[in-house]
């Protein structure tokens, strides 16, 4: 009997959404692994469930290490200005950054479908160069965010086993004063007294 064709859509219920997490997150997970190991490639991956609980994969080394990797990597890859052949007065400079407003204001309008001319190539080209950077800053800021999150829950995690931790100290201490507590208090021990210690010589 043939699949029936599954509908990419929020799953309502609960348990139903929690048990297809659950199943795509390990296939998920053994896909990233398998292809790792076949194609010799370094995957990281990084899942966080409804309730905020985080899941990584790092297949070769950790994934701070792969993280690092891939800040220095969009780093060297930022689209670097164009140095400037001479100078510029205060006027000459002021035209520049007008024009290259207006450009800006433009290419704005004509991604949004509010402009009803055209773009040159010298535009496009301008436009482009000024998406590149802001994907570039977008990216870093996101990697950012990311890193304070995975810190955050390590942090909270810590905390909660140290608490775990000394609850289960406490449990066990009140257990071993519990047991210990009749023999204290019920058991009685007679008084016993030697005859020859009160012997007359």
């Amino acid at each position: 009997m043939a699949r029936g064709k599954v509908q990419l859509k929020r799953i309502e219920n609960t348990v139903h959404r929690q048990v297809t997490f659950c199943k795509r997150r390990a296939g998920l997970l053994k896909k990233a692994k398998e292809l790792s190991v076949l194609c010799d490639a370094e995957i990281g991956l990084v899942i966080f469930s409804a309730h905020g609980k985080l899941y990584e994969l790092a297949t070769n080394g950790t994934m701070q290490g792969l993280i690092e990797r891939y800040m220095k990597f969009t780093q060297g890859a930022q689209p670097e200005a164009a140095p400037e052949a001479h100078p510029l007065d205060a006027k000459e400079e002021t035209n520049v950054l007008k024009q290259h407003i207006q450009t800006l204001q433009k290419g704005i309008r004509y991604l949004v479908g509010g402009g009803n001319k055209t773009m040159t190539m010298d535009e496009l080209q301008v436009l482009e160069k000024n998406l590149e950077i802001w994907i570039y800053h977008i990216r870093s800021m996101k990697m950012n965010i990311m890193l304070q999150e995975i810190q955050a829950l390590k942090d909270k995690e810590g905390t909660l086993e140290a608490a775990n931790k000394y609850l289960h100290e406490k449990i066990v201490e009140n257990t071993v004063v519990s047991s210990f507590a009749p023999f204290a208090t019920d058991t009685s021990y007679p008084l016993i007294i030697q005859d020859d210690v009160f012997q007359l010589y």
